[in-house]
């Protein structure tokens, strides 16, 4: 027959399974939880973290039966007896506090569990596994036969460790680079360009000169999302909150020639631009400031991310801006209304909740 009913072929499975497999006998630990339900223990886990003796015992109560191939090929063991001589120095170290999760589980009546936690090969290398753990059917009441099943994922650790420190090492170029930056989102001044080019304008600058309050409504679009600390010591502000809150007293003026400037590129499919701009500040209200505005790549139709250096520049500059006359109200092309969210000055539940469609 070509049915897999043989003992022979469930051995073959075992031994030969591409992970980690330990079969153990769970009997000693079953008596030592009703010892100890007997004497009144009804929180494991704090009964254990009174006593580390008591752990050790749960641990010393586990008899291993067998091993396959990729358990000893795993832990650098050449046969399963010297496996088993060495497993204090498998199991030691930071996998104790996993080790009272796992027993808890079983302590609650659960018949199987699952858990992440740490071993040592024979030849010293930390592993980090996945385990999980099933009490065969059949052996529920004693625990004499456990199916242990460790996969190895060492490499999934070790590169989720590297990525946040490589995310903590950017934050902090961020937050201590010595010249202000800006996250910002453009992802709603986005779509307001496309419903003018949806509309069929062709000639953008000539439509933002004759319809200002376009202008207007794409500032009060733009989302900030993170400024770091030279941002804060540039603009007098204490906090993030307090900068945030108060964005509409920075950006005014004669910032709105400027950013017309910034979105007749952005229209153009310019992605990076060096502008001046003239933020105030509380030192200096009315400072020549030099921005740039870098458009996230990766953001397709959503999030579009504007850093922005704010630098002093010594020379001043004159801007020229042509004033033509109104045309056709800019909501009737759009279909539209100007939509401006207030933020209550001071309020940092608003700033923390949204931070805000800000007025810019």
């Amino acid at each position: 027959s070509s049915s897999l009913s043989s003992g022979a072929d469930f051995e073959h499975m075992f031994g030969l399974a591409p992970v980690s497999l330990w079969l153990e006998d769970y009997s000693a630990l079953k008596q030592l939880f009703d010892q100890w339900r007997a004497e009144g223990v009804t929180d494991i886990r704090q009964f254990l973290a009174q006593d580390p003796a008591r752990l050790r015992a749960c641990s010393a109560a586990l008899k291993v039966l067998k091993v396959n191939q990729r358990t000893l090929d795993l832990f650098a063991a050449v046969s399963q007896q010297i496996l088993e001589a060495n497993l204090h120095k498998v199991f030691r170290g930071d996998m104790h506090d996993a080790v009272a999760h796992e027993l808890s589980q079983l302590w609650d009546g659960q018949l199987e569990f699952s858990n992440q936690t740490v071993n040592y090969a024979l030849d010293g290398r930390r592993l980090d596994v996945q385990i999980r753990a099933r009490i065969l059917p059949g052996y529920e009441d004693n625990w004499s036969r456990v199916l242990v099943s460790l996969e190895d994922v060492t490499a999934t650790v070790r590169a989720g460790a590297e990525l946040r420190r490589s995310e903590r090492y950017a934050r902090d170029l961020f937050e201590h680079s010595p010249v202000s930056l800006w996250v910002e989102d453009f992802s709603a001044v986005k779509s307001l360009l496309n419903g003018v080019r949806a509309q069929g304008i062709g000639d953008f600058k000539t439509f933002i000169r004759v319809h200002p309050e376009f202008v207007t409504r794409c500032m009060h679009e733009i989302r900030v999302i993170d400024v770091n600390q030279q941002t804060l010591r540039m603009f007098g502000a204490e906090s993030k909150e307090m900068l945030l809150n108060n964005i509409g007293r920075v950006f005014r003026g004669e910032m709105h020639e400027s950013f017309a400037e910034q979105l007749l590129d952005l229209w153009e499919g310019k992605t990076f631009r060096k502008r001046p701009a003239n933020p105030s500040t509380a030192n200096t209200p009315k400072a020549l400031w030099c921005g740039i505005i870098r458009v996230g790549v990766g953001a397709g139709g959503g999030r579009r991310h504007g850093n922005t250096g704010g630098l002093p520049v010594v020379r001043q500059q004159q801007l020229k801006v042509a004033v033509l006359e109104r045309g056709q109200p800019l909501e009737h092309i759009l279909q539209i209304r100007p939509r401006i969210v207030p933020i209550e000055l001071g309020r940092l539940d608003q700033a923390e909740h949204h931070r805000g469609t800000l007025a810019r």
